[in-house]
């Protein structure tokens, strides 16, 4: 049987590699939705870049929703020196998709479809948490029908402030009120997305896929490994690590940790705390990435393209 999961995305080259994959015939995820917010730019500009990879990726029927436009508290924070002015700078997709976002709200999306599922739905987090955080507030029964919440988000380090990671930082209010609601979460730091490197090689035998899927990924690296260049051996794929997670969670070390979101810090705002030792008297409140499997994660990922 297919896995059930909603996308609430920021597309994002690396969003857009997480959508492929997940959509791909290597996967058995069943995509129920993919809801947006901003992030790496704005909604709407995300929004659009969501249906041109859906377009991509033959995702025809599958339902798109907009959703937050701004965080719950904090200024607007983007990302457009990493993805571009458009957030998926630097590929040929058409300017103007065909498909058509649904008339409803990213968030009453979420809702209805947790509540009419039989609590089989999981969601992959990979944007600012703002929607989900929105969710919860908005119909409180949902916290305990969602089968579990992979976040790509923070880390024992920051890329946005030397504490902070950008998804997190984008919105720590909101990643506090979901990390604090009770639902079942794995999460997907930097210390673990730092391990999925497109490097030169890597992007190489990408490159010589001759599909449609396999081209776009190839152009999109070109540009969002730029911000990579002297840092790190290639490009972070952050994004496709919780698809990865959901197809084949094998290919991951987990941990059971206490994560809390620091939100008053003057240095430290979205700064992921993990207690890995139990120091705290407080329980578990998600599964931490450690460790991936490389060859496994390629190898799947390269899969997706071809087929």
């Amino acid at each position: 049987m297919n896995k059930k999961v909603i996308i609430d995305c920021d597309p994002g080259h690396d969003d857009a590699m997480a959508i492929l994959l997940a959509a791909s015939d290597v996967s058995d995820l069943s995509i129920e939705a993919i809801t947006t917010v901003a992030g790496n730019v704005g909604v709407d500009k995300n929004t659009i870049n969501a249906l041109r990879v859906c377009e991509l990726a033959g995702l025809d029927d599958t339902l798109v929703a907009k959703g937050a436009d701004r965080p719950l508290v904090r200024e607007k924070l983007e990302a457009a020196h990493v993805h571009g002015k458009s957030g998926l700078d630097g590929t040929s997709l058409p300017e103007q998709p065909v498909k058509q976002t649904v008339d409803a709200h990213a968030v009453d999306v979420l809702i209805d479809k947790i509540m009419a599922s039989d609590g089989d739905i999981s969601i992959a987090a990979i944007g600012p948490l703002t929607n989900i955080a929105l969710a919860m507030r908005k119909e409180p029964r949902i916290i305990s029908r969602i089968k579990e919440i992979a976040v790509m988000g923070g880390g024992t380090y920051g890329n946005r402030t030397p504490a902070a990671e950008f998804n997190i930082y984008a919105d720590a209010e909101a990643a506090k009120a979901v990390f604090e609601s009770g639902t079942p979460i794995t999460m997907f730091g930097l210390d673990v997305t730092h391990q999925a490197l497109a490097t030169d090689e890597r992007m190489k035998q990408l490159a010589a896929i001759n599909t449609p899927a396999a081209t776009a990924v190839t152009d999109m690296l070109h540009f969002y490994s730029g911000a990579y260049k002297g840092k790190f051996a290639g490009a972070a794929l952050h994004d496709p690590c919780p698809i990865a997670y959901l197809i084949d969670p094998t290919m991951f070390q987990l941990e059971n940790v206490r994560v809390d979101v620091e939100t008053k810090g003057e240095f430290t705002y979205g700064m992921t705390v993990i207690d890995a030792d139990s120091r705290t008297d407080q329980k578990p409140n998600a599964q931490f990435a450690q460790q991936l499997n490389t060859q496994q994660f390629w190898q799947l990922f390269t899969d997706a393209l071809i087929h």
